[in-house]
């Protein structure tokens, strides 16, 4: 079989070390109740050749890249429909995965935040995430407050998941190498089933808060509060990136009940 070529307006960066491929994929942790593997972008399937060799796994790969899909039918010819010639951030899951799953991959870097808002919008579902990403979105993922890199990332997917930086990866090991370091993260969803508070208004909080992080988020939310029953909230006075997840789960069911009609 001819080789895949890397396509650089796919992100592509192939990584050419099997024992990190062994690394990556070993991270997964089914016993915490899952059978269900999704890989993402798997290329010429470095690592679905270890994924393929868990039995305890049903191993599915999804490759928007028509060259991959080619090669990978021929490589696995017994996947058949779990071979998926498909763009990750459009796929129904409902329609090809029933009950919780894992995902993995070494992930297009140009699409990492969308993949990673992908499996937000799949959260009930998705219980387990074990990815390679540009090592500044790893590090993003797992920031803690009042540090510059935390931001709507860290939260969102802090507040659903724990995050854990694995191990980083130099740019040796790709073909071709990308010109930044990169790093090897894990999901692992938490039991929080609810947030506690309106999750819409969660997220439209959390988003307006970071969209403008040098202003307090007294400025930077002041379209959705109730100015005159919140004019002495402290958490108000701070900026975004001082909020923990707890912080803007509370000050968003203050919001809400200022903005309830008395």
């Amino acid at each position: 079989m001819s080789l895949v070529r890397a396509k650089k307006h796919l992100g592509q960066h192939f990584l050419t070390d099997k024992n990190i491929a062994a690394k990556i994929v070993d991270s997964l942790r089914p016993a915490l109740g899952y059978s269900q593997v999704l890989e993402v972008g798997p290329g010429m399937g470095i690592l679905s050749d270890f994924l393929l060799q868990k039995k305890d796994l049903e191993v599915s790969l999804i490759d928007i890249d028509t060259e991959s899909y080619e090669y990978l039918q021929k490589k696995y010819p017994l996947l058949g429909e779990r071979l998926i010639n498909a763009d990750f951030l459009e796929l129904d899951f409902a329609a090809h995965f029933s009950g919780p799953m894992g995902i993995i991959g070494n992930f297009p870097y140009n699409i990492s935040s969308q993949i990673l808002f992908k499996v937000l919008d799949n959260r009930q579902q998705v219980v387990e995430v074990v990815g390679m990403f540009q090592k500044e979105v790893a590090e993003r993922c797992n920031a803690k407050p009042g540090s510059k890199e935390y931001g709507i990332l860290s939260v969102f997917l802090q507040a659903y998941y724990k995050v854990e930086y694995l191990f980083t990866v130099k740019a040796g090991v790709f073909n071709p190498p990308p010109k930044v370091l990169s790093a090897v993260i894990r999901l692992t969803r938490n039991d929080v089933k609810t947030l506690g508070c309106d999750e819409k208004l969660f997220w439209q909080v959390v988003k307006a808060g970071f969209n403008q992080r040098r202003k307090t988020l007294r400025n930077a939310v002041s379209s959705l509060i109730n100015k005159e029953k919140m004019a002495d909230e402290p958490l108000l006075d701070l900026r975004a990136e001082r909020l923990s997840v707890a912080d803007f789960v509370n000050l968003t069911n203050k919001i809400a009940e200022s903005r309830q009609i008395a």
